[in-house]
C-alpha cells in the first residue's frame, strides 16, 4: 500500500544510468543516419557498375569526355532529376538497350539539341577491378537499330573500317578529323542526314529530320576508348560545342535510362535549405523535450500511502463508502439513537421510560432548544446539508447539557 522498498540500501536499476544514455545516443545516431542516407541514397550512387553512361569509368562509359569537358570549362552536367532534362543546352542520351522506352525523352528534347549514342559493346562486369569490364562480343544490330524504333526505324550495319579516317560535311569545322573505330557501326534509313561517314559513304552521324536530333552511330568516337587517342579526345569536344545551340552554358549527360534517375523527394526535401532550418528547429526541440523528460530536479518524491493512518481516515473511508452505497438518507435517525443512548447515560434518565418518554424527559431539561424538535429534524433531512446542520445541532445541544 505504499513505495516502502523491500530491500536494504540504495536501489539500483538492471543498467547504469551511463550505459542506458549511450545506448539512447546510439540509436538517435543510427536512426537519423537511416534517414539521411535514405534521402540521398539515389545520389550517392556511384554509377562505377561497368556501364555504357557518363557515370561510367569502364572503357565503354563516358566518364572520360564527362571529366574533360569539365577540365576544359565546358560545364558538363550529369543530370539523374528527369525534369532537369528541359535545358536549351545540349543534352547527350546514351541508351544500352532497345528496350529502353525513350518516348518521353524525345518528346521534351523535340526542338532542343539532342545527340543519341547507340549500344555497341557486350561486356561483363570484371570481378577483380570495380566498375571495370571484360570484353564478350559485339551487340547483334538489332538492339542499335530498336533503340529509336518505331518512330525513327534505322537500319545499322557492322563494317570493317580499318581506322581510316571519317569524312564531315565541307561546311562542318575542320577540326572534326576522327579515325574510325574499328569495328565500324553506321547507319541508315528515311530522313537521315548525314554528317560523319566513312570514305565509303556508310553514315557515322546522322541529324535526323529537320528538327536537331542527332545519332551517333559508333559510340567509341565518345567513349573512354576513343578518350585514349588526344586527337580523338579533341575532335569528340569540338563535336559536342558543334552539335551544342547557340548560348548554351554547358552540357547535359543524361544518366535516367541508365537506371540512375531519381524523382524529387519530400524527405531529401526537409535537409535543403529553406527547409533545413524548420528540420533543425524541430530536432533541437525534441532534443530539449527529451532532455526535460529525463532529467530529474532533485530527490525523488516518495507517492502518499493509498490508505492512511488514524481515526481521520477510517472516518473518511466510511463516508466514502456510505456515500458510494447511496444511504445518506438513513444517517439520520441513527445519529438521533446514538445522541439519545449518550444522553442517556449522562443524565441519568430512569431505565424504565422508554421512547417518547424517554424523549419528554430529555425535552424538560434546562436549553434553548429542545431533543424532540431536533430529532426529527434530523430524521426528515435529506440534503446532505441540512442533515450536517441537523447533526451538528443535536451535537451542540448534547455539548450545551454537558459542560
Amino acid at each position: 500500500m505504499s513505495d516502502v522498498p523491500v530491500t536494504d540500501g540504495e536501489m539500483r536499476g538492471a543498467f547504469d544510468v551511463r550505459t542506458v544514455a549511450i545506448l539512447i545516443a546510439v540509436g538517435i545516431v543510427a536512426f537519423l543516419g537511416m534517414v539521411v542516407l535514405g534521402a540521398y541514397a539515389p545520389e550517392l550512387r556511384s554509377g562505377r557498375n561497368g556501364g555504357a553512361h557518363a557515370l561510367s569509368t569502364a572503357a565503354t562509359g563516358f566518364s572520360g569526355i564527362v571529366t574533360l569537358a569539365g577540365a576544359t570549362g565546358r560545364n558538363p552536367q550529369v543530370v539523374r532529376n528527369p525534369n532537369a532534362l528541359s535545358t536549351e543546352n545540349l543534352v547527350v542520351l546514351t541508351p544500352e538497350r532497345a528496350a529502353t522506352d525513350m518516348t518521353k525523352v524525345l518528346a521534351l528534347r523535340r526542338v532542343k539539341p539532342t545527340l543519341v549514342v547507340l549500344p555497341k559493346w557486350s561486356t561483363t562486369p570484371d570481378p577483380r577491378h570495380s566498375g571495370w569490364v571484360n570484353y564478350v562480343a559485339l551487340l547483334p544490330v538489332r538492339e542499335p537499330m530498336g533503340v529509336l524504333a518505331p518512330q525513327y526505324p534505322l537500319k545499322v550495319t557492322r563494317y570493317r573500317s580499318g581506322g581510316r579516317p571519317l569524312v564531315a560535311l565541307p561546311w562542318m569545322p575542320p577540326s572534326l578529323r576522327f579515325a574510325a573505330p574499328r569495328p565500324l557501326y553506321t547507319l541508315a534509313g528515311p530522313g537521315v542526314r548525314p554528317l560523319l561517314s566513312d570514305a565509303a559513304g556508310h553514315v557515322v552521324l546522322a541529324q535526323i529530320g529537320q528538327g536537331p536530333l542527332y545519332v551517333l552511330a559508333d559510340p567509341d568516337l565518345l567513349s573512354n576508348i576513343g578518350m585514349r587517342d588526344a586527337a580523338q579526345a579533341r575532335a569528340a569536344l569540338d563535336l559536342l560545342d558543334w552539335l551544342n545551340s547557340t548560348g548554351a552554358d554547358g552540357i547535359v549527360f543524361d544518366v535516367t535510362l541508365n537506371g540512375f534517375g531519381r524523382s524529387p523527394s519530400p524527405l531529401k526535401l526537409a535537409f535543403d535549405p529553406p527547409f533545413l532550418a524548420m528540420t533543425l528547429t524541430l530536432a533541437a526541440a525534441l532534443l530539449l523535450a527529451g532532455i526535460q523528460a529525463t532529467a530529474r530536479f532533485g530527490p525523488p518524491r516518495r507517492r502518499p500511502r493509498a490508505i492512511a493512518f488514524g481515526k481521520t481516515a477510517l472516518i473518511d473511508n466510511a463516508a466514502a463508502l456510505v456515500r458510494k452505497a447511496g444511504r445518506q438518507g438513513g444517517l439520520g435517525e441513527r445519529y438521533v439513537q446514538v445522541v439519545r443512548d449518550r444522553a442517556v447515560g449522562v443524565f441519568g434518565v430512569p431505565t424504565r421510560l422508554r421512547d417518547g418518554a424517554r424523549d419528554g424527559y430529555l425535552d424538560g431539561l434546562a436549553g434553548r432548544a429542545r431533543f424532540s424538535t431536533l430529532a426529527e429534524d434530523a430524521r426528515s433531512a435529506r440534503h446532505p446539508g441540512d442533515m450536517l446542520a441537523a447533526a451538528q445541532a443535536l451535537h451542540h445541544w448534547l455539548w450545551e447539557k454537558t459542560r
